[in-house]
């Protein structure tokens, strides 16, 4: 694909992702019109972080996902990938999250940094990541998909801001002085039913690890990591679907519970479906 045909690609692939949050309605993959093009696919992100810091909202993070070997080897690809957070995506433990906001939520348990210093260079190692993180915190993350049906490979997760939908994060911060975040058991349940578990371990052998092939990744593409961002590291384990109201809770070892609390879909506009617009 010559450049100037790539660069058409990439404003159609924005083109129909954008349509979504207008109508509410998912789209087709976006992965016909870029390829598997990851570059293609971040600079499809690019256009949309643009336009949501253009409409006011501010930049309050990052999230990392396919962290998981099983992931990876569905998707065909052996690398992580990462998307934006902003401000109105972050939620406090046990606050009400309306269902109608999303489109195809799926919750997560991860560990949240919290960082007290930058994350700017492109060779940050795990050491750099451990002086720059000023506490750790349980996390769920409400994953979410423009594309119909999670119909989804590399280049369509990349494109849709890593398929972010939104975050909750808990209220019991830890510093790392001392604590291995690579052993840390996890469970999500709901209505006292355990739908998923995992460890530590399952987060690129650390959630530590995770974070510092971030940190080098967003130092390469211009937009290195800041200090009081919040960084979610990747799932623990398996994704969990969320189909109707209910309470989602997360436990992991040594930080304590988190609580991502749906309710009714109060939804009266299509704009509001779909937080990453």
């Amino acid at each position: 694909m010559n450049a100037a045909a790539s660069e058409q690609a990439v404003q159609r692939a924005d083109a129909r992702l954008r349509a979504v949050h207008e109508t509410g309605v998912p789209c087709a993959p976006v992965r016909d019109l870029i390829g598997d093009d990851q570059d293609a696919a971040y600079a499809v992100q690019s256009l949309g972080t643009a336009r949501r810091l253009a409409a006011g909202h501010r930049l309050v993070g990052r999230k990392i996902g396919l962290t998981s070997p099983a992931v990876q080897a569905q998707f065909g690809v052996y690398t992580p990938d990462y998307g934006a957070l902003f401000d109105d995506m972050i939620a406090a433990d046990r606050e009400l999250l309306d269902l109608g906001r999303f489109l195809q939520p799926r919750v997560e348990a991860e560990v949240a940094f919290v960082l007290g210093h930058d994350l700017d260079s492109p060779s940050s190692n795990v050491a750099d990541v451990l002086r720059a993180t000023e506490f750790v915190l349980p996390a769920i993350e409400v994953v979410d998909s423009r594309i119909a049906g999670w119909d989804i490979r590399i280049a369509d997760t990349i494109a849709d801001n890593a398929s972010s939908g939104a975050v909750v994060l808990g209220t019991t911060p830890r510093t790392l002085d001392g604590f291995d975040l690579t052993d840390i058991g996890m469970s999500l349940d709901h209505a006292g039913e355990v739908l998923s578990t995992g460890s530590g371990a399952a987060c690129l052998g650390s959630p530590v690890t995770a974070v510092a092939w971030l940190a080098r990744t967003a130092a390469r593409h211009g937009s290195p990591l800041r200090a009081g961002e919040v960084v979610l590291s990747g799932a623990l384990g398996p994704m969990v679907a969320v189909s109707k109201p209910g309470v989602f809770r997360a436990r992991i070892d040594g930080l304590g519970e988190v609580r991502a609390v749906f309710g009714a879909d109060t939804a009266t506009k299509p704009r509001s479906k779909g937080t990453t617009a």
